[in-house]
């Protein structure tokens, strides 16, 4: 090995090196044969797969115009078909969907393991496409561009490399591309930071260049709007991952900057510009609170008029989850202690009406699939709890009407027997004293039993109860206890609730999910033994940190796709994108405090720490999969009870189609069962 310095293991951070592969092949060798072998895990893995691979699973849908597009993965197609319907049939049992792109077939063709990234199409008439591909799973993918009507490529159309590109369409004959140009193109993030327009025919090379944002910002976004009256560009640069200066681009291509605060989510749709505060915001003689939602007409807002409405305010309990758009008017997503109801909104000449949406049910959350904002004011809403299948529901607002109708037009299946189970909600009471909210789902009664704890707690992402049907089966069906907890770091009470554990308050969101284990324990719902933790990404930051703080709490963790080694996070791949959420490690004060929870620095010998899975993949190029395999090498070297599995493919999902899924969920799922049981058994 070379001279590593203080970090014996940094030679684990060369992704495709082939001293680090062998020692990856290895580990992955020892958890197959500890995990894999029997039959209990086959036939777990198969169920798994069974519900992945559904013919009655409901295809999520993008409303484009007249047609629902939606990317299908089953046996038959594992990397699956991208293809449309229309609402008609996408109403019946058996809709008629035209396949208007095979990737099996192409990936099998062109000798390529392509994997589907995403898709930006052309309006209005969404005739053309530009499709993302990528090798394996990973964020950076090729684009090519793609004629609907034909069902294929159009020959020398446009097309980019491989790369962590942006791109979307001004009109048929040009777009906004960012992409790698070449050295000094790429922020130190890994992302674009210059954007450009390209017309057709012409050399990338030759492209315009529209702006440039800073090597040291995140990155860079431009996109054109061509609805007819509001036609103009975009552009956004996001100095860190919360922040960003936005502007409007004209025909004649000067910029007007949209004067709104910095890291505030300022929405464009039609003629009203909608703002969305992250931090109280003071302007002219009123100030607005962090949380709140705001409007203005976009033209009377660039001319200085500061004449705001209050969309929504947030209270102690109740925070604003998300919007959406129809053609005219405005769905509120909120969230009253972390569960769900709706709100139309409908602008007019007396100010913005109001009415609730659909039926408010706690413990299912309720959002908006997809609406046609472009077009229409239609919308569908899915609905689905930890116990309750999802479904789809579709609604129109006519005229001055602000009730919409809703009726259903898809039930998912049941995949697990729910009879005797139970969705409960209770509060935790942290160190400082604050209510942490966490549901508990499954059978209630009968003793302590093993229970698997998740939570995310980070970058305002709130989660909310959902159905899935793999935990159901591989883990509630079986006796488990599935347990969801809300800590500071995500977004389930507004952006204080996030602002509550950034940086040097990261501890918080740490010592909420510790308040959650006990309180667990105190009611009896399980024992330290029969307790896991899984998380994945920032998620895997909080059960390494459970492993190295609060080991006395846990009889087992799961940690995926994780952050790890919180001094090294910022130079790998997409890490230095987070520093706005974690600290800058090069700076002594921040490192003063990641220094105290990064779990690579904190593992020591002699501690209780109990068994731990890291589950990470190659083909990971958002969070470097060299945090796992330190991680377990360190571990491993002080003799712990350590399993390692990477995935070669992936991504930051860790697995590029439905049987590389069910193999991952099956092995979490095998390795907690076998130690929260056993230790139950034992005990």
């Amino acid at each position: 090995m070379s001279d590593v310095g203080a970090d014996p293991y940094r030679w684990l951070e060369d992704v495709d090196g082939d001293e680090a592969l062998a020692w990856v092949r290895d580990r992955n060798a020892q958890a197959r044969a500890a995990l894999t072998g029997d039959a209990r895990f086959a036939e777990l893995r198969d169920e798994l797969r069974q519900v992945l691979d559904s013919e009655a699973r409901i295809p999520w849908t993008t409303w484009r115009g007249d047609h629902l597009y939606n990317l299908w993965q089953d046996t038959a197609n594992p990397k699956g078909v991208w293809r449309r319907t229309t609402l008609d049939e996408y109403r019946k049992q058996d809709p008629d969907w035209e396949v208007l792109l095979d990737l099996d077939a192409l990936a099998e063709r062109e000798g390529e393991n392509w994997v589907w990234q995403g898709v930006t199409m052309l309006r209005p008439d969404y005739l053309r496409a530009l499709i993302s591909l990528s090798r394996g799973g990973s964020d950076a993918s090729v684009v090519r561009e793609f004629d609907v009507d034909t069902r294929t490529f159009v020959v020398d159309g446009f097309t980019l490399p491989e790369a962590k590109s942006g791109v979307h369409w001004i009109d048929r004959d040009r777009i906004y591309v960012g992409t790698d140009f070449g050295p000094g193109a790429l922020t130190s993030s890994g992302y674009p930071r210059i954007a450009k327009e390209w017309r057709r025919g012409t050399p990338l090379s030759d492209a315009t260049v529209v702006y440039e944002a800073a090597v040291d910002d995140v990155r860079l976004e431009a996109w054109h709007d061509p609805t007819p009256g509001f036609t103009r560009g975009f552009i956004r640069r996001w100095t860190d991952f919360f922040r960003a200066d936005s502007y409007l681009r004209r025909a004649d291509g000067s910029l007007i900057k949209i004067d709104v605060p910095d890291d505030a989510q300022a929405d464009v749709h039609r003629e009203w510009l909608v703002i969305r505060l992250r931090t109280p915001w003071t302007t002219g003689d009123t100030t607005y609170p962090a949380g709140a939602l705001l409007a203005a007409r976009l033209d009377e807002f660039l001319a200085g008029d500061r004449n705001l409405a209050v969309l929504f305010e947030p209270t102690p309990t109740v925070a604003l989850s998300d919007h959406h758009w129809t053609r005219d008017h405005l769905i509120l997503v909120l969230l009253d202690d972390v569960k769900s109801r709706l709100e139309l909104l409908t602008p007019g000449p007396d100010g913005w009406q109001r009415a609730p949406l659909g039926d408010q049910d706690g413990f299912v959350h309720v959002d908006a699939v997809d609406t046609n904002r472009h077009h229409s004011n239609e919308y569908l809403l899915r609905g689905s709890g930890f116990l309750r299948p999802p479904t789809v529901r579709y609604g129109r607002v006519g005229g001055d009407v602000i009730k919409g109708e809703l009726d259903v037009v898809k039930e998912a299946p049941a995949f697990f027997d729910t009879a005797g189970m139970s969705v409960r909600q209770f509060f935790a009471t942290s160190d400082d004293g604050t209510r942490v909210p966490y549901f508990v789902v499954g059978f209630p009664g009968g003793g302590p039993g093993p229970a698997l704890l998740t939570a995310y707690g980070g970058f305002g992402l709130a989660r909310t109860p959902s159905y899935d049907g793999m935990t159901g089966r591989g883990w509630l069906a079986r006796g488990g206890t599935y347990v969801l907890a809300n800590i500071r770091g995500g977004g389930e009470y507004g952006p204080q609730w996030h602002q509550a554990a950034m940086r040097e308050r990261r501890p918080r969101a740490y010592e909420d999910m510790a308040a959650v284990a006990r309180d667990l324990v105190d009611r009896g719902i399980t024992t330290r033994d029969q307790l896991g933790v899984e998380g994945g990404s920032n998620g895997g930051l909080l059960t390494g940190v459970m492993l190295t703080r609060y080991p006395e709490l846990f009889g087992a963790v799961v940690s995926q796709v994780p952050l790890l080694d919180m001094r090294r996070y910022h130079e790998l791949l997409a890490g230095a994108s987070w520093m706005a959420e974690y600290g800058d490690p090069d700076d002594e004060s921040d490192w003063a405090y990641l220094k105290e929870f990064s779990p690579y620095h904190n593992i020591r010998a002699g501690q209780p720490y109990p068994p731990v899975l890291f589950y990470t993949s190659t083909r990971d190029d958002r969070v470097h999969p060299g945090h796992a395999r330190k991680m377990a090498a360190r571990l491993r070297e002080y003799g712990y009870d350590v399993t390692f599995y990477e995935n070669i493919e992936g991504g930051h999902g860790g697995a590029s189609d439905n049987a590389q899924l069910a193999f991952k969920r099956a092995l979490i799922l095998e390795f907690l069962w076998r130690r929260l049981r056993s230790a139950g058994s034992a005990g």
